[in-house]
């Protein structure tokens, strides 16, 4: 006799469960694993006054920097100075090198263009220090300010940033202030005058690229590669020109090891927050601590002209963070207008 419907039901349910079922429901679920996610480089945002305040302080470590390569180029041959400023810098950065190390930063998607970089920053002090040898520190740093015009004509080409002609004319009266204190058919006119003009195209070309890598790449892997690129081309070149430093010597070479690399990692942060034509203006300032420094080292005291250009330059800088402003309030108006949000 067939048993009723409810009866069956019941029949189902007690049944014992093979043994292949009892053996799954004694295993643990092994739950799919998860891989650690790829660290990422952090995401540029547009905060212009950040990058500025982080320009501004750059200034001040680099300013430090060349002064005392100046100091020490009256003993030791440039690429020697350059050597140790790069064998600092690799040092301070060879956490990031040694691969299981928390800082380990050597993995990139672009080595060459990183490589490209360090080359680049390599060339700017090279040059840089080999034009300390023969022209005083303020007209010295004053000609490698052409840099800034560098980087705003570049960034159009290779940012495809929008420059405007206020701030193109802010850019050029920063480039005045420089020339009344270069004064042509003085001693700024040495042929050395060459080494920081063309230093400061391989800086605008270093900013350039960093601004290209910013939001991409980690400060301490662009850091890193560019002390690998600088130690390893430098260590071929310095036995060619080695003289044996002293003590005194040696402590000056830490200071701007440390220095420089404090201000390039300033800078790199720097370029996560604005643009370079946006930041380009402010590093003029730079010549203020040079003025300083040189006037307690060297006992140059900048003449009429100085604080004339210098009045151009910190004008130029003041309207550019003026026209920024601007620019923001304008782009933060449109975006309100085009919001489907009331």
């Amino acid at each position: 006799m067939a048993l009723p419907e409810s009866t069956s039901a019941r029949v189902l349910i007690v049944t014992p469960p093979t043994a292949a079922a009892a053996r799954l429901a004694s295993e643990p679920l092994s739950l799919p694993e998860r891989k650690p996610s790829a660290r990422r480089a952090p995401a540029r945002t547009d905060r212009p006054f950040k990058g500025i305040a982080l320009i501004l302080a750059s200034t001040v470590f680099l300013g430090t920097s060349d002064v005392t390569a100046k100091y020490l180029s009256a003993t030791l041959p440039s690429i020697e100075i350059a050597w140790v400023r790069f064998l600092v810098f690799a040092l301070i950065m060879t956490p990031a090198m040694v691969p299981g190390m928390p800082l380990y930063s050597l993995r990139t998607t672009r080595p060459a263009f990183q490589l490209m970089r360090g080359l680049a920053l390599l060339g700017s002090s090279l040059l840089f220090i080999s034009g300390l040898r023969y022209l005083p520190i303020a007209e010295a740093s004053a000609t490698g300010f052409v840099a800034p015009l560098f980087v705003t004509a570049l960034s159009i080409v290779f940012l495809g940033e929008s420059v405007g002609v206020r701030r193109w004319l802010a850019t050029a009266a920063g480039l005045l202030g420089v020339l009344i204190i270069l004064r042509p058919g003085t001693g700024a006119f040495h042929a050395a005058a060459f080494f920081p003009i063309v230093s400061a195209l391989c800086w605008a070309a270093t900013l350039i690229m960093t601004r290209m890598m910013s939001g991409r790449e980690h400060a301490i892997t662009t850091m890193t590669y560019s002390s690998i690129a600088g130690l390893c081309v430098l260590s071929a070149l310095v036995p060619f020109t080695w003289v044996a430093p002293s003590w005194h010597d040696i402590l000056f070479g830490i200071l701007i090891g440390v220095t420089s690399t404090a201000g390039q990692w300033i800078v790199v942060l720097a370029f996560r927050y604005a643009d370079a034509s946006v930041l380009a203006p402010f590093s003029y300032s730079q010549l203020v601590w040079v003025s300083i420094l040189g006037f307690l080292i060297f006992g140059e005291v900048p003449d009429v002209w100085t604080v004339v250009g210098a009045a151009f330059i910190v004008a130029s800088g003041l309207y550019t963070a003026h026209r920024e402003r601007v620019r923001r309030s304008q782009l933060l108006l449109v975006a309100g207008e085009s919001s489907p949000n009331p």
